[in-house]
């Protein structure tokens, strides 16, 4: 008998005793054990495996609904009491296959929302299985560990704190930049270009991001000097202001050991960064919010709703000076950087904002 069978057969057994140890002997806390490593599985799987960052933020929402939507079936409708209450032995054992049955759920669920796209989320066959090297473990090992950290309860909690502040329809953020900040703004009109700013902050919601993007740096900024006196994006406002258009200063970069950023350069006339300064102020007049649903549907449902990237991309194709045509999927902020194949953006430097002295060690070009 080939491996490959052998793998096959072991596989069959291990669903039976799987299925037949549920069946009669697992507790609740068991099955949701079961449960949350299936999540686990599932959610490592959309991770690594190639494919749309959209469609991936659209497998891990749905992959939680149904775990949260799992449990709550355990300890709410089939494990009600321990002597089973008002509920016959027939009816439990009912629950229990349908417990059982619920473990398909997170597969139905990537079928249904991977179906008719490019990206693929199939799992590897047995025959593949059988043949993975040592570097595939290691990188698994270690995208795991990665993903167990960024996972963490206080990353979450943070995380669903901040999503309580947004609002991705109506705006929210209103007048955050000041009068001194236009002023500062407008001192940088005999610089000859605009700065482009991606950075690896540490934040919650951006070590989140990095489990699907798979992406070190996961915010896109924009500066009007180089010096980033003037460094504005869409952000959460650090609970401060409302999420939207926001000014950042390097502390905002910083959160985490080994925060950094990269600067890069766009030449632009005078006109077209007072262009840029006047569209500013009017974004900052009408009002702003953090396009959180424009992760996932790539839509703004009002013009001034917008991501960071957006923004960045945004204003830069506004004023002329885009570095390449706008994609049909949402720009991120490595895109920025990757899709100027005609390298209209000129490197500045690199700032390691831990090291001893994080002025002295940016690296000039």
């Amino acid at each position: 008998m080939s491996l490959e069978k052998h793998f096959a057969n072991l596989n069959k057994f291990f669903i039976a005793f799987l299925i037949v140890g549920l069946m009669f002997y697992a507790t609740e806390d068991l099955f949701v054990m079961t449960y949350i490593a299936m999540f686990i599985l599932v959610t490592l799987k959309a991770v690594l495996l190639p494919g749309e960052m959209r469609i991936k933020i659209v497998l891990i929402l749905a992959y939680a609904c149904i775990v949260l939507v799992q449990v709550f079936m355990i300890y709410r409708l089939i494990f009600v009491s321990g002597d089973y209450g008002e509920y016959t032995r027939q009816v439990h054992i009912l629950g229990r296959f349908l417990a059982i049955a619920a473990l398909i759920m997170p597969v139905l669920a990537s079928r249904f929302i991977v179906a008719g796209r490019r990206a693929s989320f199939h799992l590897p066959s047995i025959g593949s299985a059988a043949t993975i090297g040592l570097a595939q473990l290691v990188r698994l090992k270690n995208a795991a560990n990665d993903t167990r950290k960024k996972l963490c309860l206080d990353n979450l909690k943070d995380a669903v704190d901040e999503l309580t502040r947004h609002n991705s329809f109506n705006y929210i953020n209103n007048g955050s930049l000041t009068e001194e900040y236009f002023e500062d703004a407008k001192k940088t009109l005999n610089d000859p270009h605009i700065y482009v700013i991606i950075s690896k902050t540490g934040s919650p919601v951006s070590e989140l991001m990095s489990i699907y993007t798979r992406k070190m740096y996961n915010h896109a900024s924009l500066s009007f000097d180089r010096d980033l006196q003037t460094t504005i994006s869409y952000n959460g406002g650090q609970k401060v202001y409302p999420p939207g258009l926001n000014y950042e200063m390097l502390e905002f970069f910083n959160q985490t050991p080994d925060a950094r950023i990269m600067v890069y350069s766009i030449a632009c006339t005078k006109e077209q960064k007072q262009m840029l300064i006047n569209k500013v102020a009017q974004i900052n007049e009408e009002g702003s919010a953090y396009n959180v649903t424009g992760l996932v549907t790539g839509r703004s449902y009002k013009p001034n709703i917008m991501f960071c990237s957006q923004f960045v991309f945004n204003m830069l194709e506004y004023a002329g000076l885009a570095p390449f045509k706008k994609p049909r999927k949402p720009v991120s902020p490595t895109d920025i950087i990757e899709l100027d194949y005609y390298k209209k953006m000129k490197f500045e430097k690199e700032i390691r904002l831990n090291e001893p002295d994080f002025e002295t060690t940016e690296i000039n070009h």
